[in-house]
């Protein structure tokens, strides 16, 4: 736990870091605006004093259209300046979010789906998504206004102090005040938006994982007791958020008190200088009390600024807890081994070992075996002996917790990751479909493929037995996960994707798991067929499947206790 906290916050420090860099522009112009508010206050206050004070005009100096002319001028400069800030704080949010949602998928591919074993699906989509969106407003409001509302004020204030000292000592002292109620309500705002974004997360990545889930929830009579968890989520998140908001809404309200209570004091003082300016007298005080209510407002808005971007802070919190929740990648060394995509691929085993979990023991323990290029080996074996461990560290899912896997005589921990995805074909236990039509499911192993080339592949795995049947063909819209196909429809895809793929090394992890007799039958024909002049290797329990022909290594526990070669 305390491990964690560390890591939390030396994440926010990494992230708080990179993102000061990019607002410094932001702060700049934060500042400047600020010497534009006190100018603006000084015109605004020079024209009313004249108003007020007729006689003020003949100590004036200068043309009082110059006055106009400079608050229309300084008016538009303020529009501008306001609009550059929008556009750049738009940008730096918009940059921010890129490059961490960047950072997160490029970890997550590094890890590969063994993450999937450790962390739900639906959480890492609620991170990439929702929580790197909601870091929009840190980078693009809180960072900025964690430097202005210091800076800002400071500026003012120096500026009213030269011209009415005792409305500089109130201001500041009010001004001083908000800080403090900001620690008292800012604490409790804290924690209520961390607990608020923490309850958002838990929803969405619950909603997320009972949607994908939802044909097992129905058949298992649970849709309703699951509606009833997911509505108490929505509950929980509702009361978070209105914590926050009566949290927020105290915060904001110690601001507008603070500045009242400014604006009372200095006209009380000041009013004096308005009694005198009422008996006729020519007195410039009266600009200058002028100046000092008018610039109130603007000393307190970026103390506004920080109070409404607070919640912005929180969120880092909250992301950071999911964003170290990633496994870490250890260092790699550099990956430059390029395997030939003309030779034969040669695979050995070399005194391999992984750990799922210490607990539980080794899942693959110490084994070694050769394949030969262009051969067949299967791996035999009931559920848990191992055989998916090692098709996943094949395919480097997983890397092993000790020995070599070496392809052609490499150690596949040098092999440049492109090199051996090129040469490396999969077919799975239960295939991979994406929501769109058949044809763009076979094309994704190839995109370029000819349409010779695709005809080919839909002959090999025999979907032209099947297409007459389908209401376009090829071009049938099947849903995500394969829906609208059966079993044995949805594996020859599969299948066809590979042939299309023609690749040199071909990994088949039980791919007649849930397929009927028949069916079974017929798929692997198909793979017998795809499997010529390839390096295979494909781990099963099929009793049919251990017929084929091959080096056939039975496994138990993760390790070897049988070698044999089926001709």
């Amino acid at each position: 736990m305390q491990n964690n906290k560390a890591k939390i916050k030396n994440w926010t420090k990494q992230q708080t870091k990179i993102g000061k860099k990019a607002v410094l522009p932001l702060i700049i112009l934060g500042i400047i605006s600020s010497f534009i508010a006190v100018a603006l206050a000084c015109c605004v206050a020079q024209i009313l004093g004249i108003l007020l004070v007729p006689s003020l005009l003949f100590s004036l100096g200068f043309d009082p259209s110059i006055l106009l002319a400079s608050f229309v001028i300084l008016f538009i400069i303020k529009g501008m300046i306001i609009y550059s800030e929008d556009l750049l704080s738009a940008k730096i949010g918009l940059k921010a979010r890129h490059r961490l949602r960047k950072d997160f998928v490029q970890q997550i591919m590094q890890i590969g789906p063994s993450i999937l074993y450790r962390q739900s699906g639906g959480g890492l989509a609620t991170l990439i998504v929702d929580q790197v969106e909601s870091l929009d407003g840190y980078f693009s409001r809180w960072l900025p206004a964690s430097v202005l509302w210091l800076v800002s004020p400071l500026i003012i204030l120096v500026c009213v102090y030269l011209v009415q000292p005792w409305a500089a000592l109130v201001i500041g002292v009010c001004g001083l005040m908000v800080p403090i109620a900001q620690a008292v309500f800012g604490i409790g705002a804290a924690v209520a938006a961390r607990q608020q974004f923490l309850a958002m997360t838990r929803l969405q990545a619950r909603f997320l994982d009972r949607i994908q889930g939802i044909a097992t929830i129905v058949l298992a009579g649970r849709a309703e007791d699951e509606a009833k968890k997911i509505a108490q989520s929505a509950n929980e998140l509702r009361f978070r958020t209105m914590k926050v908001l009566r949290v927020a809404f105290l915060s904001s309200a110690s601001i507008d008190c603070a500045m009242i209570v400014a604006i009372i004091l200095v006209a009380i003082m000041d009013v004096r200088h308005f009694a005198a300016a009422e008996q006729g007298a020519v007195t410039i005080p009266v600009v200058h009390a002028l100046f000092a209510l008018l610039i109130i407002p603007d000393f307190f808005a970026p103390l506004r600024s920080l109070a409404l971007a607070y919640q912005d802070k929180a969120k880092l919190t909250g992301a950071a807890a999911s964003a170290v929740e990633l496994p870490e990648i250890g260092h790699e060394v550099e990956k430059t081994v390029i395997l030939s995509k003309n030779k034969p691929v040669s695979i050995v085993f070399d005194n391999v070992s992984y750990i799922w979990d210490k607990k539980r023991g080794r899942a693959v323990d110490q084994i070694s075996f050769e394949v030969a290029p262009n051969s067949t080996t299967l791996l035999i074996g009931a559920s848990g002996a191992g055989k998916s461990t090692i098709i996943s560290m094949l395919l480097g899912f997983i890397k092993p917790t000790s020995g070599k896997i070496l392809f052609n005589g490499q150690d596949a921990s040098l092999i440049n990751h492109n090199s051996l995805s090129d040469l490396t074909a999969w077919i799975g236990q239960k295939p991979v479909i994406f929501l769109g039509t058949i044809k763009e499911n076979i094309l994704f192993a190839k995109p370029d493929a000819t349409q010779e080339e695709l005809q080919k592949a839909v002959k090999a795995a025999a979907i032209d037995q099947y297409l007459e049947s389908l209401p376009k063909g090829l071009d049938t819209v099947i849903g995500e996960g394969g829906y609208g196909l059966s079993g044995g429809q949805a594996q020859r895809v599969a299948i066809a994707r590979a042939y299309l793929k023609n690749a040199s090394l071909l990994f088949l992890d039980e791919p007649t798991a849930h397929l009927d007799p028949v069916t079974e039958q017929d798929i692997f024909k198909s793979l017998v067929d795809l499997a010529q002049n390839r390096t295979v290797i494909m781990a099963t329990h099929s009793a049919l499947g251990q017929k084929l022909k091959g080096n056939h290594i039975e496994l138990d526990h993760g390790h070897i206790i049988a070698q044999t070669e089926v001709k």
